[in-house]
This record gives structure tokens, sequence and C-alpha cells, in this order.
């Protein structure tokens, strides 16, 4: 029904589906998970026919719904395993508690400014046969724990014993009771089991068989049994700020004894990057400082050069503010490649002064300068035209499905190439000449 209603949308192609397995992803899940892949024209408006396809599938309760890009969804179920933003990742050993703890944090979150797609982890009780061996009886008729459970499993759930390959196809032989043993746990009481002997008992004189509740599945991770609340952001709400509020909320409940809950998701990935880049980047400027002080010979010279690297965080700042305001994962690649622009423009400029000063005889002062500045330009204005105009078809199509992470970089290297770049060849000299001596 529901796939009927999307193909219907106009703009709507390409329509494919799975259910029980992600042939993609190659994971398998069971029969109450289904995906679409749904492709739209390029010649409709993306976010009136996305609307469309939002509201078609919102029509249905009772159904988790999630309707996003490929590239999205593949980010985020490597990140946590699920397809959220947010997730708040409840660890325990008692499956009861769990659920109750979750129900907990959902309501916790539901009103959450900027919350959308709430939803606790479908772990629900089922119904379950349950075969528990008697093993005093089983004893008396010679019959091991193992050989009433092979038994057991093969006549239940079937065994493969063998394959057969024809017409270079493999097909599977099993073994399997007759529907009529199986149809009833009645009957299961009176499937017939062997003994060493040959002769047959009913599975019931040796094994209790009864109906039970059992969870539908069972998650575990780093050896604790989970569960998950997810969450989305809803349009034009800022992740950051939903992310610090939900890990507000969870932080003032108090968990029974032997559980606990981690707020992960996109979140916590860009603040665990954003770590390790500042570390990272950290280590690069001390050694960067060092080799430009064995070079230089001077700590003026190494602070000028120094000096140029916030010149390109000013464009890359305000390019990120415009595109989004958001900082993400790949805004902080941006930042990393326009520090490396940045820092080598800077270096080439200062060592040209260095060279017209040391071994061209050109006095030190404005003259200096200029002829330096006027030297350097064509290089300059090269790197810098070279990598922004292969960026610029990323800025100028804008956040399109595809180029979540590739937009927010384009945008940020870009406007550290425009501010760098003026920023090097009009207020550097200016601060050479100030601040630098003459060199001999």
């Amino acid at each position: 029904q529901a796939s009927r209603e999307l193909r219907q949308i106009p703009g709507v192609r390409n329509f494919g589906s799975h259910i029980g397995r992600a042939e993609v992803a190659e994971e398998d899940v069971g029969p109450n998970f289904t995906e679409w892949w749904i492709s739209i024209d390029d010649n409709v408006d993306y976010d009136a026919t996305l609307a469309k396809i939002q509201a078609a599938v919102d029509g249905y309760p009772g159904l988790y719904r999630d309707v996003q890009t490929y590239l999205k969804e593949r980010v985020r179920e490597v990140l946590t395993g699920t397809s959220g933003a947010v997730v708040v990742r409840i660890f325990g050993s008692d499956l009861g508690v769990l659920r109750s703890e979750a129900q907990r944090v959902n309501a916790a979150l539901k009103d959450v400014p900027g919350v959308a797609a709430l939803k606790v982890e479908a772990q629900q009780l089922v119904p379950h046969v349950q075969v528990r061996l008697r093993a005093e009886a089983a004893a008396n008729l010679g019959l091991t724990p193992a050989a009433v459970r092979s038994a057991a499993n093969t006549l239940i759930a079937g065994r493969t014993v063998g394959e057969i390959y024809e017409a270079q196809r493999v097909t599977a032989v099993a073994v399997w009771s007759a529907e009529a043993l199986r149809g009833s746990v009645e009957a299961l009481r009176r499937m017939p089991i062997a003994t060493p002997s040959g002769a047959l008992v009913p599975l019931g004189d040796v094994a209790d068989v009864f109906v039970t509740s059992t969870p539908n599945e069972i998650k575990r991770e780093g050896g604790s049994r989970r569960i998950d609340v997810t969450c989305n952001v809803a349009p034009g709400a800022s992740l950051s700020s939903v992310a610090s509020e939900v890990e507000r909320r969870v932080a003032g409940l108090a968990m029974p004894a032997g559980t606990h809950l981690e707020v992960l998701g996109e979140w916590r990935a860009q603040q665990e990057a954003s770590r390790m880049l500042l570390w990272l980047s950290l280590a690069a400027l001390a050694g960067v400082l060092v080799v430009l002080h064995a070079d230089f010979q001077s700590l003026r010279l190494t602070a000028l050069v120094v000096s140029t690297l916030p010149f390109a965080l000013i464009g890359g700042v305000i390019a990120a503010f415009v595109s989004g305001g958001v900082l993400s994962l790949g805004s902080l690649v941006g930042f990393v490649t326009v520090l490396g622009i940045a820092a080598r423009n800077g270096i080439m400029l200062v060592s040209h002064f260095r060279h017209l000063e040391r071994e061209e005889g050109v006095p030190f002062g404005p003259t200096l300068v200029l002829r330096g500045a006027a030297e350097r330009l064509a290089p300059i204005l090269m790197t810098a035209a070279a990598a922004g105009l292969a960026l610029l078809p990323l800025v100028v199509a804008g956040e399109i499905p595809g180029h979540e992470i590739e937009h927010p970089m384009a945008c940020v290297i870009v406007g550290g190439l425009v501010t760098s770049t003026a920023l090097n060849l009009f207020l550097l000299p200016a601060l050479y000449l100030r601040f630098a001596r003459a060199q001999r």
C-alpha cells in the first residue's frame, strides 16, 4: 500500500525495495524491517518531493520510519549501527530493566526542541516454544542431553545434511519433520525420539515442552546487553544544540545499579573527531614551528608565518556560518586543508623576502616588500585559484543529496582561500616591514 502511494508521487523513479535483507550492505535483518530506495528526477523540486515522500510514510501509524539519503544513512550506520542522528544507548544485564529505562529516557526527550522521529528500539516479548530437558528421565532411557537436543532441533527446526549440485545450482538437502508433528505444543510433546536401543519415546517423556515469552531480539555490545533510544534533528534545528540538550536531560536520570547509558551519534563522532584533529593540529603546528625556526633562525619571522594562519580561519568560519552554521566533519577537514595552504603561502612569501635581501642585495624597506609581494603574486594566486575553482562547483550546487560531506568542506576551503590570499598579499608584507629586522 505504501509503495503504491510512493510510486504515484510525481518525480519518483527507480523505486526498489527489499524485506528481511539489505543486500547492498550485506546486513541481515528480520522480516519486520524493510528499506525502499527512491530516486528523484532532476527536473522536479527536490524539497517539495521529499516532503511528499515524508508525508506518505507518516500516514501509516505504528511504523518506525526514516527518510534520508543513502550517504547519510551509511555514515550513521557506521558510527552507531543505527540510522538516528542522536542515539542514547543503555547498557545492562536485565532486559526488563533496559526496556523500562528506555521508556524513561524516551519520556525525558520527547519535548526537547528540535527532536524529530524519537523512538525506542523495538524489543518486544514474543511467544517462544521452549524444550527443557528432564535429565533424570532421559538418563533412565539411555539418552544424553546432546542427543535429545539434536533430535528435537532436527525435528522442530530442521537440519541441513547435504547439498545437490545440478546445472550450476546448489540446492540444500534438509531433514525436517512433517508439519503435523510440529503444528502445536501437544504435537511436539508426542514427537518420537529414538533411544539407543532403537525404541521410540515421546519427547514429552524426557523434556518439558511449553510456550513462554522471550525477547524478539537481544543486542549486545562490549559484552553487555543494550537497547537504543534514537532521534533525528528537525529541519532548521542545530545538531549541536539538540545533542547538548539530550546529554543534559539524560545526565539527570538516575540509572539502576548495573545499568548505564551513553549518548552516541553524529554529535559524539564530531566531538571525538574535533578533539583528535585538535591534538594532531597542535602536534603538526609544533613540528612546523621547529622546522621554521631551524630555517629562519629567527623567532620574529617564525611568529610572522604563524600569524598568517588565522587569516584562513576568518574566511572559513564565515563560509561555515553562511552555508548552514553547523560545524560538521566535512567543515573540519576543510579547516585543516585551508590552514595548510595558508601556511604554505605565508612561508613562500617570507622566504622570498629573505632571498631578495640576502641573495640579491635588496635593502630592507618598502621597496623590498613591494617587490617580493609582486613577484609572489602569481604563484599565490595560482595556488588559490587552482584549489578554489576545483571546489567551486560543489559550493554552487549547494546542499544536495550525496554532498553532505563535500559541500561544507568546499565552502570552508573556498572561504578560507579568499581571506588568506588577500591578507597574505596585503597584510603580511606590512607586518614583515613593521616587525622583521634587516637580515645579515
